[in-house]
């Protein structure tokens, strides 16, 4: 439409010049002695549009081949930029896909074009990685740091995580300070230290690490669980042969973790095995109180506290409630064995039995028997629990 709208007003002008140059008879004298021109006034103005487009069209081209070295170049530098700019979209492509060779190659294709350097060298670094070519993967990162000093967060975050895969955790550590001077306390940079922490046995960082992290919500509540269980864990072993190192330890342990049946069942054999079966003993009855669990309660009966008779009404306390619980049930023919009750420990023991089999339990039958006499009937429970000893050791 516009097309038809723009031949028509030509058309139109053109009709218009036309009876105006038909009606003018008037014309045009030049004089330069000794010569004398006269032009129609018609070819006179048809001359002077065609000087003028001349000389406008001179200029131009003028213009343009002045110009032309700087418009070839800019056209260069944009095909440059176009080839790299595929050649990236096709190296992200292959890494994705896993084809780690064709990634790296194309990506060292796209950084000596000087597309997106600090982009394309990390993606090159990882590919070498993902090929076990360390020092090609250095190389490149050695590149990303070179061509983009200011993408120093994303460049020591990769090194970081490559190094850890690779197993050099005391570099990724040192990578991962350097990253803590850029950024301090930056989320997946803590993320990767955690991880670092406990393949180096730092537990304690590990802890505040996981603290850190909860506070932020960048961790899950089971993970996090776990992560401190197993610290305390290993901070309990690594203080177990020293009863007031211990003791000191677990008084600096926060309540709720405490609390925890699973970690109080690790102090419960901590303080055992350091000789302490008074604080073991209780550190379940505080967790039990909390919470109940079977296995806690069957340990108790383990803790040789300072006073056996209050244990045993402790337990006798909780039957009430949990009478059908094989561990404390356990529990209390043991604590009955340590006060030599032995009908009543036989009957507690026996109605554990009744509950669930278990070496323990037909062990401490065993025990029984031999202080009531009754030899043929403890080597018969010491078989059985030879044999369901060995048969929970198949399962584990």
């Amino acid at each position: 439409m516009r097309f038809l709208i723009g031949l028509l007003l030509i058309v139109g002008g053109a009709v218009a010049l036309s009876l105006v140059a038909g009606a003018s008879n008037g014309y045009a004298l030049l004089v330069q002695p000794p010569y004398r021109v006269e032009l129609s006034l018609n070819l006179l103005l048809i001359l002077q549009v065609l000087l003028f487009v001349g000389l406008y069209a001179l200029l131009h081209l003028i213009f343009y081949t002045l110009h032309l070295p700087e418009k070839v170049r800019q056209f260069k530098i944009e095909q440059r930029h176009k080839e790299g700019h595929e050649l990236l979209l096709e190296s992200m492509r292959a890494m994705a896909e896993g084809r780690y060779g064709k990634a790296e190659k194309t990506a060292e294709r796209a950084l000596k074009l000087g597309e997106t350097p600090e982009l394309i060298a990390l993606i090159a670094a990882r590919a070498a990685h993902k090929l076990k070519d360390f020092s090609r993967r250095d190389f490149y990162l050695a590149e990303a740091e070179r061509l983009a000093p200011d993408f120093e967060v994303g460049r020591l975050l990769l090194q970081a995580e490559l190094l850890l895969d690779e197993r050099s955790y005391a570099q990724a550590l040192t990578v991962l300070q350097q990253l803590e001077r850029c950024e301090a306390k930056h989320l997946p940079a803590l993320g990767l230290e955690l991880k670092v922490q406990q393949h180096l046995g730092n537990w304690e960082q590990v802890l505040h690490l996981v603290q850190h992290l909860e506070k932020r919500d960048a961790i899950g509540l089971l993970q996090a669980q776990q992560l401190k269980r197993h610290a305390h864990q290993a901070l309990l072993e690594y203080n177990v042969h020293d009863r007031e190192e211990l003791l000191a330890y677990w008084k600096k342990v926060p309540e709720a973790d405490r609390l925890d049946s699973k970690l109080a069942m690790l102090a419960a054999h901590s303080f055992i095995t350091a000789g302490d079966g008074a604080t073991a003993a209780q550190v379940v009855e505080k967790s039990l109180t909390k919470q109940w669990d079977g296995e806690l309660a069957r340990l108790y009966g383990e803790c040789d506290g300072e006073d056996t008779l209050k244990q045993l009404q402790q337990a006798e306390y909780w039957l009430q409630q949990h009478h059908g619980d094989a561990g404390l049930l356990l529990s209390l023919g043991n604590l009955c064995l340590r006060q030599e009750l032995w009908g009543k420990a036989q009957s507690y023991l026996e109605a554990s039995l009744s509950v669930a089999p278990c070496s323990a339990t037909h062990l401490a039958l065993a025990k029984v028997a031999e202080r009531l006499g009754n030899s043929e009937e403890a080597c018969h429970r010491y078989q059985q629990s030879l044999e369901l000893a060995l048969s929970e050791h198949k399962r584990a």
